[in-house]
């Protein structure tokens, strides 16, 4: 019983009840303090886990438990996308008197879910991660008590993802009653050995599958995300967003990749399905969209097509050029919903495209940044969003899935019809209102970073998506 591999998970658990309590001590008055130690346990997590990171994967916890690159990599990817949302979200929080322990407390344990789902080495845990992360959510999504439409929203999310878990876990009980067992590696090995064609694993493959693509919100299940995106405080839309989309490839690489494997030729034809629906629903259905909300809420449909893309084509190099996707588009997801929290001051809420008009003539600074998140996520040259679009299409091209790669490049051209419009009312519509648009100053500075790393990140594009090499390696 080796605990020091998930000495960073620890502590982050430990940290986050101590500040429950110390939340509950101090009272709603002084939740700076619980604010500032938030932030502080966070990074100290990603420091812990740069310091003990290993090389070779090393497996602890009676094999419940693996730590290895990839794991390493998604942790410290979720506790920085985690951080920079604490730190948007603050004002927005403060304003609407939802500046509160629970909201902080909550999404620390919902990264504590992640954490322990990218170090699934076991059906078990790999449940319990994705529980403790999904429970978390139900209750962020109707933080806001007083609203009608947050409640439906976290009631609609309850009961899709309460049937979604229970497809999951309804999969994994055939996997068990196949294999015998419940160890991520021993499963492996065992259907590996097995004759192909046996009727339980199939029936127990689709089950998982379908667990799994409502979780990542890919056609044709998901119905949840547009009214959640929309419904939810957008603090709470900006955390679901970004650090749980991370989180969901996580389970796709450790159960698919990881324990199911030999089996990937019936997968893959499965996710090709998926990723062709999603990046056809998403980017057609988001150009009727006049709420800022839902439109990002079906791009974020449209870009879990591309990366079931990388997933579909199969191989290294496609899970990942994946992962590398899934990094970029988190960060950028993170910048477009971090900027409507930001603008959405007291009594005004930023929830329509028209409510940018004239953006640029109200602060140019902020429009430019925005512009530039807008073509990454369409796919413009030279920005990070283009070299991950081109990443995952030439992982179909190269595994000769030429129809998927073609149709993702058509989707592209349709989604960058709603992505200018976006650009189009910030630059060439009037402002309704000509007063300047006042941020916090460390909003401010995270943004400006946030949106420069559209360009900044593009000559390290390279080293990026050989850290995603790396990671991949790891897996079996």
């Amino acid at each position: 019983m080796n605990f020091m591999p998930a000495l960073p998970l620890i502590f982050l658990f430990g940290s986050t009840c101590a500040i429950l309590l110390i939340g509950l001590y101090v009272g709603e008055r002084r939740t700076s303090v619980v604010y500032v130690l938030s932030q502080v346990a966070l990074i100290t997590t990603v420091a812990l886990v740069i310091r003990d990171a290993q090389a070779a994967p090393i497996v602890a916890l009676h094999g419940m438990f693996v730590r290895d690159r990839l794991a390493d990599l998604l942790d410290i990817a979720i506790c920085l996308l985690v951080v920079a949302v604490f730190v948007y979200s603050r004002r927005y929080l403060s304003d609407r008197d939802m500046y509160r322990t629970e909201y902080f407390v909550l999404a620390l344990f919902g990264v504590v879910g992640m954490m322990v789902i990218n170090s699934a080495a076991h059906f078990l845990s790999l449940y319990l991660g994705l529980e403790l992360m999904a429970l978390s959510l139900y209750a962020m999504v109707a933080f806001q008590r007083d609203s009608a439409r947050a409640t439906e929203a976290a009631m609609k999310y309850f009961v899709l993802g309460a049937l979604a878990s229970g497809m999951l876990l309804y999969g994994m009980s055939m996997l068990y009653g196949v294999t015998g067992s419940l160890s991520i590696a021993k499963v492996a090995s065992t259907i590996s050995a097995m004759p192909p064609g046996n009727i339980v694993l199939v029936f127990g493959l689709v089950f998982v599958i379908v667990g799994l693509l409502f979780k990542i919100g890919a056609v044709p299940f998901h119905m949840w995300i547009p009214d959640v995106y929309d419904g939810a405080p957008t603090v709470v839309t900006l955390y679901i967003g970004t650090a749980p989309k991370v989180a969901a490839l996580a389970l796709i690489l450790r159960l698919l990749v990881g324990g199911l494997q030999a089996l990937s030729p019936s997968w893959r034809e499965m996710l090709v399905i998926a990723a062709f629906l999603s990046m056809g629903v998403g980017n057609v259905v988001a150009i009727s969209q006049t709420n800022l909300k839902r439109m990002l809420a079906y791009s974020a449909i449209a870009h879990m097509g591309f990366a079931l893309l990388g997933l579909a084509a199969g191989g290294r190099e496609g899970y990942a050029d994946a992962l590398f996707y899934l990094l970029i588009y988190s960060v950028m997801s993170l910048g477009a919903f971090g900027l409507v929290a930001l603008l959405s001051g007291p009594g005004r809420e930023i929830e329509y495209i028209d409510d940018l008009k004239g953006l640029s003539q109200r602060n140019p600074w902020i429009a430019f940044l925005m512009l530039l998140l807008m073509f990454a996520m369409a796919g413009v040259p030279p920005t990070a969003g283009f070299y991950a679009k081109l990443a995952v299409i030439q992982a179909a091209v190269d595994a000769h899935l030429i129809w998927l790669a073609v149709a993702a490049v058509l989707f592209s051209v349709v989604g960058a019809y709603y992505y200018l419009r976006v650009v189009k009312v910030m630059y060439f519509d009037a402002p309704e209102d000509d007063r300047p648009f006042v941020l916090p100053l460390d909003g401010k500075f995270l943004f400006g970073l946030n949106g420069l790393s559209m360009l900044l990140l593009t000559p390290w594009i390279g080293t990026i998506i050989a850290f995603c090499h790396s990671a991949i390696q790891g897996l079996p």
